[in-house]
């Protein structure tokens, strides 16, 4: 098939009501393609670096030439270049990505795991680091290749976790209208606390405006009739974490953060080390905190079962505590809602003689327990 044929087709697709491919085969077929497509475009516009036509009408590299061109932003353009030239060290990944198997974020996060140091591991465990690509959603995906790094260079996730926490930053200043803008660039820990305080008051807040305008209409409110937005809620939030910093007294103490670590079952000391959100850190990440933070050792042993640490969190939830960090999310295969917002349930129903274990427990969102009431899933 030619270039013009190809134009052709997207011709004939931009012209059909979206209708007639909006199915769920259709949308899948049309990003399994898509991730094809962009695995091809890698690969031409590094054979474009490589041939080296844009030289002749003076720009510098290619990237330069396609960029004034196509008008497409450098950025983009960069990374399609790193790609197509990172294609000849991961074939496997190269292959699955023209397969359509996996996408352009997937043989990103191998090919930025891949360093001088762990390239020759890389090319041993490719195949095998592929196939978790294909069975895994991304995020459980990301988090295996953050572990196999550490596996592979200990020392460089160490060294390339220090230099993230030193890049740490808050940028906030005021523009011209008298609005204040700013980002912030936290590391895995610091973004964990400042988050969850943030969700902690913006619930809060939330709560505060569903009980006035319930008071006010005389029933339950829909969410456009709260006098404010989740966006005006998320900033009205962080301006209370200010507020409250300053009410603070100068020798108030100093409210510990509590760390879930979970580690792997069969030694105690391998690498296996992530926070409660499921974000993969190294150990080393750690040690700033162990002055001031408790740290709440949950091991995972043979049959998903999550044991909670004795010294720590003795009260009534800890069962509870152990399901949370076991399934991290919703364990509804469309959902991903935080174990620590969702309902925990009987698999078999304590009416029919389920017993309250961790073995007979599941994570379900609000949404999806009354769905799973409302339509039990077929016998058999």
């Amino acid at each position: 098939m030619t270039l013009h044929g190809l134009v052709d087709a997207i011709d004939q697709l931009a012209q059909a009501d979206p209708f007639s491919y909006a199915d769920r085969e259709s949308v899948i077929t049309l990003l399994t393609q898509l991730s094809r497509f962009e695995c091809i475009v890698s690969r031409a516009v590094a054979s474009f670096d490589e041939g080296g036509e844009w030289a002749t009408e003076g720009a510098k590299t290619s990237v330069a030439w396609l960029h004034t061109r196509t008008h497409l932003p450098k950025g983009l353009l960069r990374s399609e270049l790193r790609r197509g030239r990172a294609m000849p060290e991961l074939p496997v990944a190269t292959q699955s990505w023209s397969n359509g198997e996996i996408s352009s974020a997937h043989f990103d996060a191998l090919n930025k795991a891949r360093t001088s140091v762990s390239e020759v591991a890389l090319a041993r465990d490719e195949a095998m680091l592929v196939s978790t690509a294909r069975e895994l959603k991304f995020e459980p995906f990301a988090a295996a290749v953050a572990y196999w790094e550490q596996l592979a260079d200990p020392d460089g996730t160490e060294e390339a976790e220090m230099a993230r926490q030193a890049r740490r930053d808050v940028y906030l200043a005021q523009s011209i209208n008298g609005a204040w803008l700013g980002q912030m660039n936290l590391d895995p820990i610091s973004g964990a606390i400042v988050k969850e305080e943030h969700e902690r008051l913006e619930r809060e807040l939330f709560e505060g405006d569903w009980a006035e305008a319930k008071e006010r209409l005389g029933r339950d409110p829909r969410l456009g009739e709260l006098k404010r937005t989740s966006a005006q809620r998320r900033a009205d939030a962080l301006r209370e974490m200010a507020i409250r910093s300053r009410s603070m007294p100068p020798d108030a103490r100093r409210p510990a953060p509590l760390f879930s670590v979970l580690v792997d079952y069969p030694t105690l000391q391998g690498r296996i080390c992530q926070l409660a959100q499921g974000h993969a850190v190294t150990p080393g990440s750690l040690v700033p905190w162990l002055d001031e933070a408790l740290i709440e050792r949950a091991v995972f042993s043979p049959g998903r079962r999550v044991e909670i640490g004795i010294t720590t969190r003795l009260f009534t939830g800890a069962t509870r505590r152990a399901i949370e960090l076991r399934d991290q999310i919703c364990t509804h295969e469309y959902c991903d809602v935080p174990a620590d917002k969702c309902q925990i349930d009987h698999i078999v129903p304590a009416s029919q003689g389920g017993p309250s274990t961790q073995e007979n427990s599941q994570v379900h969102c609000g949404f999806h327990n009354r769905l799973r009431i409302q339509r039990p899933p077929p016998d058999g």
